[in-house]
């Protein structure tokens, strides 16, 4: 049963689904905030070449390497956020035209592209990588041994993220101000919130989450480097938060959703059926230039619940 065709595609759903879960997650606290961030795709890559280098470069047993190396992907993600924080926030540049610019600058024609040629990254695999966890020897359970208890530690991270964040922004107070910055920050503001704080923080956050998320594909999923490693990821991130109606829980679902349509090539391939790969590469394209029309229009924003100021730049009324 746990050889069966179902079983290797929902296990292949979460571990797939993962990274995506993280970009999403992170997607969700940015626009949460009102911040419309198109750069997660290039944060992504940022984070997966330099969490790749951190663990081709420093010393020390795989426990305390592999750690590192997550944290070094999530700095690298938040100073990419920080960098856009600055242009849409402080400049109030076009969230979209900045968003876009980050994923070239930091794309796999990029600086990715850059660090990982200059460190010849691509010539050897990762010395160290997360491996499946068989907790107990569970793992040897039917069907739930390889879905649930078959992953990589990155895997239960992520559903304790999707539970700390889904109660930070339902039950605390920080996370109903970031709610209400993102609905109305003119009165936000006027009852002594921080819009401008509050909407760096949690960008800065969403970019540290989606380096953790490029740091899944090369530390994880494929530990190896090649340009362009995630594929496309962050773009589907974008569109599963809207699509998830900017809930944490939602985004778990979506993301295995789209993990299991990542998996299932590879999966026919080796089964050996012939599959057209061209379809799911097109996937992520396709799912942004969607969620533009959505987030362009104001009908639809509205029925899917969108924060009304999703992608427009608070400015200060002079008192």
């Amino acid at each position: 049963m746990n050889s069966s065709i179902v079983v290797v595609v929902l296990a292949s759903a979460v571990a797939y689904g993962t990274p995506l879960l993280y970009a999403a997650l992170g997607e969700l606290l940015a626009e949460r905030s009102g911040v419309l961030n198109l750069g997660v795709e290039g944060m992504m890559l940022v984070g997966a070449v330099l969490g790749f280098l951190a663990v081709q470069r420093i010393d020390g047993p795989k426990g305390v390497v592999l750690p590192l190396a997550v944290a070094v992907a999530a700095l690298a993600g938040a100073v990419a956020a920080l960098v856009l924080a600055f242009l849409v926030i402080t400049l109030r540049a076009n969230q979209i035209v900045a968003g876009l610019a980050l994923t070239i600058l930091c794309g796999a024609a990029g600086l990715s592209s850059y660090i990982a040629n200059d460190f010849e990254l691509a010539a050897n695999p990762a010395r160290y990588s997360f491996e499946e966890v068989n907790a107990f020897g569970l793992q040897e359970l039917p069907v739930v041994g390889p879905v649930i208890f078959g992953q990589t530690w990155l895997v239960y991270a992520s559903w304790i993220c999707v539970v700390l964040v889904g109660l930070y922004l339902s039950r605390t107070r920080p996370g109903l101000n970031v709610r209400a910055i993102g609905e109305v920050p003119a009165a936000a503001d006027a009852m002594g919130i921080s819009v401008t704080r509050y909407r760096y923080a949690h960008t800065i956050a969403g970019g540290a989450f989606a380096g953790v998320g490029g740091a899944c594909f090369s530390l994880a999923l494929t530990p190896l480097w090649v340009d362009g490693l995630t594929g496309g990821t962050g773009w589907i991130a974008i569109a599963l938060v809207i699509f998830a109606f900017w809930r944490a829980d939602l985004c778990l679902v979506g993301a295995y959703v789209f993990g299991a349509f990542s998996a299932l090539p590879l999966i026919l391939q080796a089964k050996g059926y012939t599959v057209t790969p061209q379809l799911f590469q097109a996937l992520p394209y396709v799912m942004t230039i969607v969620v533009l029309v959505i987030v362009s229009s104001g009908i639809g924003r509205r029925r899917l619940g969108a924060p009304a100021s999703l992608g427009v730049p608070y400015v200060r009324e002079e008192r």
